[in-house]
């Protein structure tokens, strides 16, 4: 049976669909990297390796421009309908949440040029390496859930947020008492605040990530179905 136009114009379709799935992918891949390379350069002080994270971050928002820019494409010229338009539009929020995290490392990079000289606390450096453990599994599992179309497994992810956010409180108590304790303490504990909130809205965007993988294979969004779960055990 000969190939027709219209099975070019499908196999050229799924051929955008899964280039674009892959660039999500791959932009996943340098975000991780560039979480670990920030937290590395903020921990040991290590300048080289904060200039490397800082340039890194421009190819992070140029492959976010690329994929919106596929995106909006293949809208205009697919006319994508039921799945396939939720697939490319949860891409333009999951690339502009990774665009963010990548803020996030670089932030982390820079603030350790600030640090520099300065010594840091040891319970800080436990506090850091585990809240950053955590945020780069909440990331990881975010980005296996939407790419599998898992929404057990970005419902997982949601749940994990309370972990991080009592991290976050933690840290943000710990460092506080630093600063009550002596004044000069003051210049560099405000420092690792910051740090550790930009930790937080890592964590908040794995979150986001998740809640897109969910809507992505349910055409729900996951916040108004707890809701709804939650209200159906409220009446049973």
């Amino acid at each position: 049976m000969p190939i027709t136009s219209q099975d070019h114009i499908v196999s050229s379709y799924s051929d955008e669909l899964t280039a674009l799935a892959q660039l999500i992918a791959e932009m996943g891949g340098q975000v991780e990297v560039a979480i670990e390379n920030g937290t590395k350069a903020l921990l040991k002080l290590d300048r080289e390796l904060a200039d490397v994270t800082i340039i890194a971050d421009q190819r992070i928002d140029d492959m976010q421009r690329r994929i919106d820019d596929m995106a909006v494409s293949m809208i205009a010229r697919r006319q994508p309908m039921a799945s396939d338009l939720r697939a490319i539009v949860t891409s333009i929020h999951v690339a502009s949440d990774l665009e963010r995290v990548g803020d996030m490392a670089k932030q982390l990079a820079r603030r350790s040029l600030k640090l520099e000289g300065l010594s840091l606390q040891p319970t800080f450096y436990n506090g850091v390496r585990n809240m950053t453990n955590l945020v780069l599994r909440q990331i990881k599992d975010a980005l296996d859930a939407y790419a599998s179309r898992d929404p057990a497994a970005a419902i997982e992810v949601c749940n994990r947020d309370d972990e991080v956010d009592a991290m976050h409180t933690s840290l943000f108590r710990e460092l506080l008492t630093y600063m009550m304790e002596d004044p000069r303490n003051i210049t560099q504990c405000t420092h690792l605040l910051f740090c550790a909130k930009s930790l937080e809205r890592i964590g908040d965007h794995a979150t986001n990530i998740a809640e897109r993988a969910y809507y992505l294979q349910t055409g729900k969004q996951l916040t108004a179905d707890v809701q709804e779960l939650q209200r159906t055990q409220i009446k049973a």
